[in-house]
């Protein structure tokens, strides 16, 4: 197998201690959520919930290619350039019709130093693959469901013709140059450790990094108990183990822009607050804003204290890195972060 196996590390690799760091005048991380849609229902996903039952996500389900190029001139304006522009959200990113131009503005005005898009590639034809590469995208993860169409039917409810599909993702891989492709799995859409071995063999020689990632039950509506494969979840997504988390490290590092211009400080669906418009407001107006500070300022004293989605929030303790604990530093924090 050419890729690397990194299971059990943080899939972007080394991490800076976020305590030494902060407070960043530029996040690390800037999520892009182009677009409110998904091609599959993954039943371990926010997809396989009626949308009845997901609560406000956005008032717009496409965001506009001006509303993209507005905050990405804004976020030129930060004294530092972003680590990682991470196209991705509640959907799948290759929807969006304007995805290419918005990973060509990205590069164009170099405010990262990567432009990464999450996707479950069953759009990637290498018509596709060629322009994104072309328009500057250097970092490809892909969410794959199983090693059959017949695991696709079973965890997505997505009819997938399997060989075009590895055949898509093998000319990504074969035209990327200096691109990096991580190809990752849940364990939850493996049947057993044949099957894993089975992962490796497909995708283990088409792409850069590799991984059997965790299912982990941080979707509310979601039974986890019931789905394909269900194991005892005493590991964190990435393989480390679980931990009591009093501080969300998220906010201090990561924005997210929603279809609408909303901007929600972490990455769950189930938003604590938001932190500002980036139609009223610039991008950088928000990160470094009286909203966004208070909240802040508010999680140091922990998650609890915030109440709501912040107090009975699963994501972070089943997505925690150890270097982004803040447990320790909050009270030499607090003097940053005025509410």
């Amino acid at each position: 197998m050419k890729a690397k196996n990194i299971g059990g590390q943080a899939p972007g690799g080394k991490r800076t201690p976020l305590s030494e760091a902060l407070p960043l005048d530029t996040p690390f991380a800037v999520q892009i959520f182009p677009i409110y849609a998904c091609v599959f229902k993954c039943c371990y996903c926010i997809f396989s919930v009626e949308p009845s039952k997901r609560g406000f996500i956005s008032d717009k389900i496409m965001m506009d290619l001006s509303l993209y190029k507005k905050c990405v001139d804004d976020m030129a304006k930060f004294p530092g350039k972003i680590k990682v522009i991470r196209f991705v959200g509640i959907g799948e990113p290759l929807l969006h019709k304007d995805i290419v131009e918005m990973v060509r503005y990205t590069a164009e005005k170099k405010i990262a130093n990567v432009i990464e898009i999450l996707t479950n590639a069953s759009l990637l034809t290498p018509q596709m693959s060629d322009a994104l590469l072309v328009a500057g995208l250097n970092r490809l993860v892909v969410s794959l469901q199983g090693t059959t169409a017949e695991k696709y039917q079973e965890i997505s409810q997505a009819n997938l013709d399997f060989e075009k599909f590895v055949g898509n993702l093998r000319y990504f891989y074969e035209h990327k140059g200096q691109a990096h492709a991580y190809f990752k799995i849940v364990d939850t859409a493996l049947d057993n450790k044949e099957d894993e071995e089975k992962f490796y063999d497909i995708f283990g020689d088409i792409c850069d990094s590799i991984a059997v990632e965790h299912t982990v039950p941080i979707h509310a509506g979601v039974n986890y108990e019931e789905m394909p494969g269900a194991k005892e979840m005493n590991l964190t997504q990435f393989g480390l183990p679980v931990s009591e988390v009093k501080i969300c490290p998220q906010p201090f590092f990561h924005m997210q822009i929603n279809p609408d211009g909303k901007v929600v400080p972490c990455y769950s669906w189930d938003y604590p607050g938001i932190m500002g418009d980036c139609n009223k407001e610039s991008v950088t107006e928000i990160w470094n804003g009286p909203v966004f500070q208070k909240f802040r300022r508010t999680m140091l004293e922990g998650a609890k204290i915030l109440g709501g989605p912040c107090a009975d929030c699963n994501i972070v303790k089943y997505r925690l890195f150890p270097e982004d604990n803040l447990n320790s530093a909050a009270e030499r924090l607090k003097q940053h972060y005025q509410s």
